[in-house]
């Protein structure tokens, strides 16, 4: 394992349990840059380049709205393993 793949799975991943927060080998992520989930990763194993391109909403407390918020991400172009902060929803 070299060390950017050790330092992958030491980070956090939206929406797991918190005893189990890292990374599962042998899955896609993606990282999230900025805004209220600024350095999560994002599990995209399985997503078709569509769902991809089109980003997400992902709720979140974190975000300008408070409960029940999203935060908006989209894939960078170029570079799909970062996907950029857009904005808050409610």
């Amino acid at each position: 394992m070299d060390r950017d793949d050790e330092q992958l799975l030491r980070r956090r991943v939206y929406g797991t349990d918190h005893d189990h927060p890292g990374p599962l080998p042998h899955r896609d992520y993606a990282e999230l840059v900025g805004g209220p989930l600024d350095g999560l990763l994002l599990d995209i194993t399985g997503w078709t380049a569509d769902e991809i391109q089109t980003g997400v909403a992902l709720m979140t407390e974190l975000g300008q709205f408070g409960a029940g918020g999203r935060a908006l991400y989209d894939p960078r172009p170029g570079d799909p393993s970062h996907w950029d902060w857009g904005g808050d929803s409610p």
